[in-house]
């Protein structure tokens, strides 16, 4: 399956506290920009192990902390998935603050729960969304959001 995850930009950002946490609270509305995408493509595969192939703008580190594969690992915890091949090309700025890693990630658990049938309602996979980081609830629904939320 194919998806094309988009960016999105914080307009009016205001830092408003730094948390305990490490993260900050922040106002702002968040914008889509469905224009402007990453490539995704979710094969199963035949073989005991998941993978990730990468092309495009070079994602430095070590392929286990992709937010894809982290996806993929924190629903198979708790869904009989079977392996898989990702195919991730970059094309969103890293660093840049438009959520390319965190729109990756959310693309990943809905494909996922698409192709295997796993039923699982938006509010369901905002919420693993979210235990992924503060940006990828956001790409769930991918609508224009004025939220008071937390980043790091």
């Amino acid at each position: 399956m194919i998806f094309s995850p988009n960016a999105k930009i914080n307009i009016g950002l205001q830092v408003l506290s730094k948390r305990d946490d490490g993260f900050h609270n922040i106002s702002t509305f968040i914008y889509p920009i469905y224009n402007f995408t990453d490539i995704l493509e979710i094969i199963e595969n035949n073989k005991s192990e998941t993978n990730i192939y990468l092309s495009g703008i070079k994602i430095e580190g070590d392929n286990s902390n992709n937010l894809c594969l982290k996806a993929y690992n924190l629903l198979k915890k708790d869904y009989k998935l079977p392996a898989i091949n990702i195919y991730l090309h970059k094309i969103i700025p890293i660093g840049a603050g438009l959520g390319g890693g965190s729109s990756d990630a959310a693309a990943t658990l809905t494909v996922l729960n698409s192709m295997f049938n796993l039923n699982l309602s938006n509010n369901a996979l905002i919420m693993y969304a979210a235990k992924l980081g503060s940006d990828c609830a956001f790409f769930i629904n991918n609508v224009l959001f004025l939220p008071l939320i937390s980043a790091r």
